[in-house]
Protein backbone atom coordinates (compact mmCIF):
# COMPACT_ATOMS: atom_id res chain seq x y z
CA UNK A 1 0.00 0.00 0.00
CA UNK A 2 2.76 2.44 1.17
CA UNK A 3 4.59 1.43 -2.38
CA UNK A 4 1.45 2.10 -4.40
CA UNK A 5 0.76 5.72 -2.46
CA UNK A 6 4.62 6.42 -3.14
CA UNK A 7 3.44 5.63 -6.85
CA UNK A 8 0.58 8.15 -7.01
CA UNK A 9 2.28 10.71 -5.27
CA UNK A 10 5.43 10.52 -7.64
CA UNK A 11 3.33 10.41 -10.46
CA UNK A 12 1.10 13.64 -9.41
CA UNK A 13 4.38 15.80 -8.34
CA UNK A 14 5.81 14.94 -12.21
CA UNK A 15 2.30 16.11 -13.92
CA UNK A 16 2.74 19.13 -11.30
CA UNK A 17 5.93 19.84 -13.24
CA UNK A 18 5.03 19.25 -16.63
CA UNK A 19 1.88 21.81 -15.61
CA UNK A 20 4.26 24.11 -14.60
CA UNK A 21 6.63 23.81 -16.98
CA UNK A 22 4.27 23.87 -19.71
CA UNK A 23 2.52 27.11 -18.10
CA UNK A 24 6.29 28.94 -18.18
CA UNK A 25 6.92 28.05 -21.69
CA UNK A 26 3.24 29.81 -22.29
CA UNK A 27 4.23 32.66 -20.89
CA UNK A 28 7.84 32.70 -22.26
CA UNK A 29 6.49 32.71 -25.49
CA UNK A 30 3.89 35.18 -24.88
CA UNK A 31 6.70 37.26 -23.52
CA UNK A 32 8.70 36.73 -26.82
CA UNK A 33 6.06 37.88 -28.87
CA UNK A 34 4.95 40.92 -27.13
CA UNK A 35 8.75 41.63 -27.29
CA UNK A 36 8.77 41.37 -30.95
CA UNK A 37 5.38 42.86 -31.94
CA UNK A 38 7.09 45.72 -29.95
CA UNK A 39 10.35 45.65 -31.67
CA UNK A 40 8.78 45.65 -34.99
CA UNK A 41 6.72 48.69 -34.35
CA UNK A 42 9.72 50.51 -33.24
CA UNK A 43 12.02 49.68 -36.37
CA UNK A 44 9.56 50.14 -38.65
CA UNK A 45 8.30 53.93 -37.16
CA UNK A 46 8.56 56.58 -39.60
CA UNK A 47 6.79 59.93 -40.92
CA UNK A 48 3.90 58.80 -43.17
CA UNK A 49 2.10 60.93 -45.45
CA UNK A 50 -2.02 60.94 -44.31
CA UNK A 51 -3.92 60.53 -47.35
CA UNK A 52 -6.76 62.67 -46.05
CA UNK A 53 -4.65 65.49 -45.42
CA UNK A 54 -3.94 67.65 -48.27
CA UNK A 55 -2.06 70.84 -48.44
CA UNK A 56 -2.15 74.27 -50.55
CA UNK A 57 1.26 75.53 -51.75
CA UNK A 58 1.62 78.64 -53.58
CA UNK A 59 4.40 79.57 -55.68
CA UNK A 60 5.67 83.14 -56.12
CA UNK A 61 8.29 83.57 -59.03
CA UNK A 62 9.83 86.75 -59.74
CA UNK A 63 10.56 86.93 -63.32
CA UNK A 64 10.73 83.52 -66.20
CA UNK A 65 14.18 82.90 -67.22
CA UNK A 66 15.95 79.93 -67.09
CA UNK A 67 17.72 79.93 -63.77
CA UNK A 68 14.32 80.85 -61.85
CA UNK A 69 12.06 78.16 -64.05
CA UNK A 70 14.29 75.53 -63.03
CA UNK A 71 14.36 76.56 -59.26
CA UNK A 72 10.74 75.83 -59.71
CA UNK A 73 10.92 72.63 -61.37
CA UNK A 74 12.99 71.24 -58.64
CA UNK A 75 10.79 72.66 -55.89
CA UNK A 76 7.90 71.10 -57.41
CA UNK A 77 9.05 67.73 -58.26
CA UNK A 78 10.37 67.32 -54.84
CA UNK A 79 6.89 68.13 -53.19
CA UNK A 80 5.17 66.00 -56.16
CA UNK A 81 7.70 63.13 -55.24
CA UNK A 82 6.82 63.27 -51.67
CA UNK A 83 3.16 64.03 -51.16
CA UNK A 84 2.06 63.22 -54.46
CA UNK A 85 -1.75 64.13 -54.60
CA UNK A 86 -2.23 65.42 -51.25
CA UNK A 87 -0.83 68.32 -52.71
CA UNK A 88 -1.82 71.71 -54.91
CA UNK A 89 0.59 73.62 -56.51
CA UNK A 90 -0.35 77.14 -57.37
CA UNK A 91 2.64 78.93 -59.59
CA UNK A 92 2.23 82.28 -60.46
CA UNK A 93 4.63 84.25 -62.10
CA UNK A 94 4.99 87.98 -61.44
CA UNK A 95 6.64 89.00 -64.93
CA UNK A 96 9.55 90.72 -63.13
CA UNK A 97 7.43 93.05 -61.03
CA UNK A 98 7.60 94.29 -57.61
CA UNK A 99 4.55 95.45 -57.04
CA UNK A 100 2.72 92.39 -58.75
CA UNK A 101 4.98 90.35 -55.83
CA UNK A 102 2.76 92.04 -52.99
CA UNK A 103 0.00 91.45 -55.18
CA UNK A 104 0.18 87.45 -55.32
CA UNK A 105 1.44 87.04 -52.01
CA UNK A 106 -1.48 88.89 -50.67
CA UNK A 107 -4.27 86.88 -52.21
CA UNK A 108 -2.17 83.97 -51.51
CA UNK A 109 -2.76 84.95 -47.87
CA UNK A 110 -6.31 85.21 -48.75
CA UNK A 111 -6.46 81.93 -49.94
CA UNK A 112 -5.50 80.53 -46.39
CA UNK A 113 -2.97 78.50 -48.42
CA UNK A 114 -0.71 76.53 -45.83
CA UNK A 115 3.12 77.26 -47.61
CA UNK A 116 4.41 80.03 -49.61
CA UNK A 117 7.65 79.38 -52.05
CA UNK A 118 9.37 82.51 -53.04
CA UNK A 119 11.39 82.66 -55.69
CA UNK A 120 13.60 85.52 -55.98
CA UNK A 121 14.60 88.21 -53.35
CA UNK A 122 11.83 90.07 -54.39
CA UNK A 123 9.27 87.34 -53.99
CA UNK A 124 10.21 86.48 -50.51
CA UNK A 125 10.41 90.00 -49.16
CA UNK A 126 6.64 90.42 -50.70
CA UNK A 127 5.69 87.63 -48.83
CA UNK A 128 7.11 88.18 -45.74
CA UNK A 129 5.55 91.32 -45.59
CA UNK A 130 2.05 89.62 -46.22
CA UNK A 131 2.29 87.50 -43.28
CA UNK A 132 4.30 86.69 -40.55
CA UNK A 133 2.05 83.43 -40.00
CA UNK A 134 2.04 81.35 -42.93
CA UNK A 135 5.52 79.57 -43.58
CA UNK A 136 7.56 80.83 -46.10
CA UNK A 137 9.93 78.50 -48.06
CA UNK A 138 12.29 81.04 -50.51
CA UNK A 139 14.96 79.81 -52.94
CA UNK A 140 16.87 81.61 -55.57
CA UNK A 141 18.05 84.23 -52.46
CA UNK A 142 21.62 85.46 -52.77
CA UNK A 143 22.28 86.49 -49.05
CA UNK A 144 19.24 86.53 -46.59
CA UNK A 145 20.18 88.55 -44.33
CA UNK A 146 20.51 91.28 -46.19
CA UNK A 147 17.34 90.62 -48.15
CA UNK A 148 15.38 91.10 -44.75
CA UNK A 149 17.65 93.42 -42.86
CA UNK A 150 19.04 91.16 -40.25
CA UNK A 151 22.47 92.65 -38.83
CA UNK A 152 23.08 89.87 -35.92
CA UNK A 153 23.09 86.85 -38.68
CA UNK A 154 23.22 83.01 -37.53
CA UNK A 155 21.91 80.74 -39.94
CA UNK A 156 18.63 81.64 -39.52
CA UNK A 157 15.72 84.34 -39.86
CA UNK A 158 14.05 83.82 -36.66
CA UNK A 159 11.00 84.75 -38.43
CA UNK A 160 8.20 82.70 -40.42
CA UNK A 161 10.86 82.16 -43.86
CA UNK A 162 13.24 79.87 -44.57
CA UNK A 163 15.05 78.28 -47.71
CA UNK A 164 18.22 77.89 -50.07
CA UNK A 165 20.65 80.16 -51.44
CA UNK A 166 22.00 80.70 -54.67
CA UNK A 167 25.29 82.05 -53.67
CA UNK A 168 28.05 80.79 -55.69
CA UNK A 169 31.83 81.40 -53.89
CA UNK A 170 32.39 85.30 -55.16
CA UNK A 171 36.53 84.65 -54.32
CA UNK A 172 36.31 81.62 -56.45
CA UNK A 173 34.04 83.99 -59.43
CA UNK A 174 37.14 86.59 -58.42
CA UNK A 175 39.62 83.95 -59.36
CA UNK A 176 37.98 82.92 -62.49
CA UNK A 177 38.38 86.35 -63.97
CA UNK A 178 41.76 86.60 -63.09
CA UNK A 179 42.64 83.38 -64.28
CA UNK A 180 41.14 84.31 -67.73
CA UNK A 181 42.02 87.71 -68.04
CA UNK A 182 45.55 88.22 -65.75
CA UNK A 183 46.18 91.06 -67.88
CA UNK A 184 43.25 92.88 -67.66
CA UNK A 185 43.49 96.35 -65.61
CA UNK A 186 39.58 97.40 -65.31
CA UNK A 187 36.60 95.68 -64.35
CA UNK A 188 32.92 97.01 -64.73
CA UNK A 189 30.10 95.38 -62.17
CA UNK A 190 26.63 95.50 -63.95
CA UNK A 191 23.55 95.15 -62.40
CA UNK A 192 20.40 96.29 -60.87
CA UNK A 193 20.16 99.21 -58.67
CA UNK A 194 17.12 97.88 -56.99
CA UNK A 195 17.96 94.39 -56.28
CA UNK A 196 19.98 94.41 -52.75
CA UNK A 197 21.21 91.09 -53.48
CA UNK A 198 23.53 92.37 -56.32
CA UNK A 199 24.47 95.14 -54.62
CA UNK A 200 25.28 92.36 -51.84
CA UNK A 201 27.57 90.83 -54.56
CA UNK A 202 29.30 93.88 -56.35
CA UNK A 203 30.52 94.89 -52.74
CA UNK A 204 32.19 91.08 -51.69
CA UNK A 205 33.41 90.41 -55.66
CA UNK A 206 35.02 94.05 -55.40
CA UNK A 207 37.53 93.62 -52.58
CA UNK A 208 38.76 90.24 -54.05
CA UNK A 209 39.15 91.92 -57.56
CA UNK A 210 40.71 94.82 -55.71
CA UNK A 211 43.12 91.91 -54.00
CA UNK A 212 44.31 91.06 -57.71
CA UNK A 213 44.86 94.88 -58.67
CA UNK A 214 41.89 95.60 -60.89
CA UNK A 215 40.34 98.84 -60.94
CA UNK A 216 36.47 98.13 -60.35
CA UNK A 217 33.48 100.34 -61.11
CA UNK A 218 29.58 99.68 -60.54
CA UNK A 219 27.79 100.53 -63.56
CA UNK A 220 23.96 100.36 -62.21
CA UNK A 221 20.58 100.42 -63.67
CA UNK A 222 17.13 101.10 -62.53
CA UNK A 223 15.05 98.81 -65.07
CA UNK A 224 15.14 96.94 -68.64
CA UNK A 225 14.76 100.47 -70.35
CA UNK A 226 18.34 101.40 -68.82
CA UNK A 227 20.04 98.43 -69.64
CA UNK A 228 21.55 98.69 -73.29
CA UNK A 229 22.95 102.29 -72.36
CA UNK A 230 24.26 101.70 -69.25
CA UNK A 231 26.16 98.46 -70.58
CA UNK A 232 27.46 100.72 -73.85
CA UNK A 233 28.80 102.83 -70.83
CA UNK A 234 30.36 100.00 -68.95
CA UNK A 235 32.15 98.54 -72.41
CA UNK A 236 33.59 101.97 -73.09
CA UNK A 237 35.52 101.97 -69.98
CA UNK A 238 36.11 98.34 -69.32
CA UNK A 239 38.73 95.28 -70.25
CA UNK A 240 35.72 92.76 -68.59
CA UNK A 241 32.62 93.04 -66.93
CA UNK A 242 31.23 91.01 -64.02
CA UNK A 243 27.49 90.27 -64.08
CA UNK A 244 26.49 88.86 -60.86
CA UNK A 245 22.79 86.24 -59.99
CA UNK A 246 20.80 89.84 -60.92
CA UNK A 247 17.26 88.96 -61.79
CA UNK A 248 17.05 91.65 -64.59
CA UNK A 249 20.31 91.18 -66.01
CA UNK A 250 19.12 87.88 -66.52
CA UNK A 251 16.11 88.39 -68.15
CA UNK A 252 18.01 90.86 -70.73
CA UNK A 253 20.71 88.97 -71.28
CA UNK A 254 20.19 89.17 -75.06
CA UNK A 255 20.31 92.87 -74.56
CA UNK A 256 23.60 92.61 -72.81
CA UNK A 257 25.24 90.17 -75.17
CA UNK A 258 24.08 92.45 -78.53
CA UNK A 259 26.16 95.27 -76.30
CA UNK A 260 28.91 93.53 -75.07
CA UNK A 261 28.95 91.20 -78.03
CA UNK A 262 29.47 93.44 -80.50
CA UNK A 263 32.04 96.13 -78.44
CA UNK A 264 34.25 92.87 -77.65
CA UNK A 265 34.28 93.13 -74.07
CA UNK A 266 33.40 89.35 -72.36
CA UNK A 267 31.56 89.05 -69.54
CA UNK A 268 31.99 86.78 -66.04
CA UNK A 269 28.37 85.39 -65.29
CA UNK A 270 27.22 84.87 -61.24
CA UNK A 271 25.41 81.71 -62.50
CA UNK A 272 24.65 79.56 -65.70
CA UNK A 273 21.54 81.12 -66.84
CA UNK A 274 22.58 84.98 -67.59
CA UNK A 275 26.25 83.33 -69.09
CA UNK A 276 24.38 81.13 -71.27
CA UNK A 277 23.02 84.73 -72.69
CA UNK A 278 25.85 86.83 -72.73
CA UNK A 279 28.66 85.60 -70.61
CA UNK A 280 32.08 83.51 -71.42
CA UNK A 281 32.10 82.36 -68.27
CA UNK A 282 30.66 81.09 -65.12
CA UNK A 283 31.50 79.27 -61.66
CA UNK A 284 27.97 78.24 -61.13
CA UNK A 285 25.36 76.39 -58.80
CA UNK A 286 22.53 73.91 -60.59
CA UNK A 287 18.84 76.00 -59.64
CA UNK A 288 17.17 72.90 -60.18
CA UNK A 289 19.04 71.23 -57.18
CA UNK A 290 18.30 73.96 -54.98
CA UNK A 291 14.97 74.11 -55.71
CA UNK A 292 14.42 70.93 -54.98
CA UNK A 293 16.03 71.23 -52.02
CA UNK A 294 13.64 73.94 -51.05
CA UNK A 295 10.93 71.29 -51.97
CA UNK A 296 12.35 69.03 -49.20
CA UNK A 297 12.39 71.51 -46.57
CA UNK A 298 8.90 72.38 -47.03
CA UNK A 299 7.83 68.36 -46.51
CA UNK A 300 9.49 68.80 -43.21
CA UNK A 301 7.65 72.05 -42.57
CA UNK A 302 4.38 70.75 -43.40
CA UNK A 303 4.36 67.15 -42.04
CA UNK A 304 6.43 67.00 -39.55
CA UNK A 305 6.23 71.01 -37.99
CA UNK A 306 9.47 71.60 -38.74
CA UNK A 307 9.75 75.46 -37.44
CA UNK A 308 11.02 78.01 -40.34
CA UNK A 309 12.49 80.55 -38.19
CA UNK A 310 14.75 77.95 -36.54
CA UNK A 311 15.31 75.92 -39.95
CA UNK A 312 19.06 76.80 -40.86
CA UNK A 313 19.29 78.33 -44.65
CA UNK A 314 20.39 76.16 -46.82
CA UNK A 315 23.14 76.23 -49.73
CA UNK A 316 24.52 74.47 -52.55
CA UNK A 317 27.44 72.52 -52.08
CA UNK A 318 28.73 71.73 -55.78
CA UNK A 319 30.16 74.47 -58.41
CA UNK A 320 30.99 73.68 -61.83
CA UNK A 321 33.16 75.90 -63.96
CA UNK A 322 31.51 76.36 -66.95
CA UNK A 323 31.74 78.46 -70.59
CA UNK A 324 29.43 79.66 -73.32
CA UNK A 325 31.50 78.12 -76.55
CA UNK A 326 29.23 80.37 -79.02
CA UNK A 327 30.51 83.05 -77.03
CA UNK A 328 34.16 81.98 -76.74
CA UNK A 329 33.98 81.39 -80.47
CA UNK A 330 32.62 84.78 -81.21
CA UNK A 331 35.75 87.00 -79.37
CA UNK A 332 38.23 83.98 -80.38
CA UNK A 333 39.35 82.55 -76.49
CA UNK A 334 39.95 79.53 -75.68
CA UNK A 335 39.01 78.37 -71.91
CA UNK A 336 40.87 75.76 -69.96
CA UNK A 337 40.01 72.11 -69.65
CA UNK A 338 38.47 71.77 -67.04
CA UNK A 339 35.24 74.08 -67.65
CA UNK A 340 32.46 72.65 -68.88
CA UNK A 341 30.45 73.63 -71.81
CA UNK A 342 26.96 74.97 -71.28
CA UNK A 343 24.94 73.33 -73.41
CA UNK A 344 23.18 75.96 -76.06
CA UNK A 345 19.96 76.32 -77.24
CA UNK A 346 19.73 74.76 -80.75
CA UNK A 347 19.10 77.47 -83.45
Amino acid sequence: MKKLFNSLLGISLAMSLVACGTDAAKEKETAETTTAETTTVEETTETTVDDSQTYSVGVIQLVQHPALDAATEGFTAALTEKLGDSVEINVQNASGDTATCATIANSLVSDEVDLIMANATPAMQASSTATNTIPIVATSITDYATALGISDWTGTTGINVTGTSDLAPLDGQAEMLNELFPDAKEVGIIYCSGEDNSLYQANQITTYLEEYGYNVTAYTFSDSADVATVVQTACGASDVLYVPTDNVAASCAETINNVALTAGVPIIAGEEGICKGCGIATLSISYYDIGYNAGLMAYEILVNGKDPAQYEIEYASEFTKEYNPVIAEELGITLPEDYVAIEMDAE
